[in-house]
């Protein structure tokens, strides 16, 4: 694969031709690139848009997209023209054709592909003149090829989009994550100038696909190991950390002052260590006001401020002051910040559990505080399915 075949101008492009190109890098579904190819062309795909669908997506990159997802995609692009009685671009046919051809010739598909994922900073406050950020990631087709963690989950974006809206909250402090698996969020809070940022996985296979897409985005990624995390030069770096084998002496050399996880409460059998790791990162605090009630529970305190009548105006209120205390809990000491979406409420229950156990107080702010939406031409991605926590040690 030729190195950064993702990197090229996309300023000129409007908005409805700049979703359209970053869906196809993303490897969206076909159904969600013709809806988007109809917006670009007021309702129909006419012959400029497939000229520009030509030019900008298949015939750019398809030596170095999956070969199936291409043809399914000309496939149903072809179908939708055809339609609605327009004539198709001679070339959709003869390149549908070639993809035909060349399938039965090699059977064999890849087992891993890369998603280009562009975050996209129209009107963003923070990002003044800056259009859009371009992430390749290396992942899995399937988890016979690669761990859970060479997977792109929903509650990495969401957790990405977080870092990303809200730079302040993470610039110039020391970031720990736990189960990085693709490694997106340590793109983001490396693009964001956090001071630190530690990224660990238990699994092996995880581990090494993380690398290759840290040097994939120009990130020097050492592997470190836990006694000697802090001592290295490098802001990124790369740790083997197994939950259920970490050392609490080894866990307490490491001073983050955040803590991020991303579908990490997932797992019944591993909930313990995970909740374990995260008691050893936040018994750092100086002082506590705090006190848990004895049951497992979620304090939605800043939610429940508003009420029933919450307007646009005070929501904006809310949110600016969750992240005063978001910014001034920190001074306190590190909290962590999981980003997850409840599957099964069951799991969910225990992991609230065992964390009121182990000292540590959970507060749900999904609806204080929602980052912007840096992925809008995403149909796949359901951001109303995830929760933002965030978890603090109480004596």
């Amino acid at each position: 694969m030729p190195n950064h075949y993702w990197e090229f101008d996309m300023g000129n492009l409007d908005l409805n031709k700049l979703y359209l190109v970053s869906a196809f890098l993303a490897m969206e579904p076909s159904d969600s690139l013709i809806s988007l190819a109809r917006r670009c062309g007021g309702g129909f795909i006419s012959e400029e848009v497939q000229q520009f669908i030509w030019d900008y997506c298949i015939n750019k990159f398809d030596e170095n997209l999956h070969v199936p997802y291409l043809k399914l995609f000309l496939k149903k692009l072809i179908k939708e023209i055809e339609l609605t009685g327009s004539n198709v671009l001679d070339e959709f046919y003869e390149r549908y054709a070639h993809y035909m051809v060349s399938l039965k010739e090699d059977a064999s598909e890849k087992a891993w592909i890369v998603k280009c994922i562009s975050f996209i900073f129209h009107d963003i406050p923070s990002y003044p003149g800056e259009m859009q950020m371009v992430v390749p990631l290396q992942c899995s087709l399937n988890m016979l090829q690669g761990d859970t963690g060479c997977a792109l989950w929903p509650s990495c974006l969401f957790l990405s989009e977080f870092v990303l809206s809200f730079p302040e909250v993470f610039t110039r402090k020391s970031c720990f994550e736990v189960g990085s698996g693709v490694g997106l969020l340590g793109v983001c809070l490396n693009h964001v100038n956090a001071s630190q940022v530690i990224l660990s996985d238990g699994d092996a296979s995880s581990l090494a696909n993380l690398k290759i897409n840290l040097e994939m985005n120009k990130i020097e990624n050492p592997e470190a190991s836990l006694d000697k995390s802090t001592d290295s030069s490098y802001m990124v770096q790369c740790i083997h950390l197994p939950w259920e084998s970490a050392k609490e002496s080894e866990l307490q050399q490491i001073k983050s002052d955040i803590v991020l996880g991303a579908d990490v409460i997932y797992d019944p059998s591993c909930l313990p260590h995970l909740v374990q790791v995260l008691s050893i990162f936040l018994n750092r605090r100086k002082t506590s006001d705090s006190k848990l009630n004895g049951s497992a529970r979620v304090d939605n305190k800043e939610e429940d401020c508003l009420g029933d009548d919450s307007t646009e105006s005070n929501t904006a209120t809310l949110q600016e002051a969750t992240l005063r205390t978001l910014i001034k809990e920190m001074d306190i000491g590190p909290v962590a910040i999981i980003a997850s979406v409840i599957r099964n409420i069951d799991t969910f229950n225990c992991f609230l559990n065992l964390c009121c156990q182990n000292n540590l107080l959970v507060r749900d702010i999904t609806k204080s505080i929602r980052p912007y939406n840096l992925l809008p031409y995403m149909e796949s991605y359901k951001r109303s399915d995830v929760h933002l926590l965030v978890l603090s040690y109480v004596s």
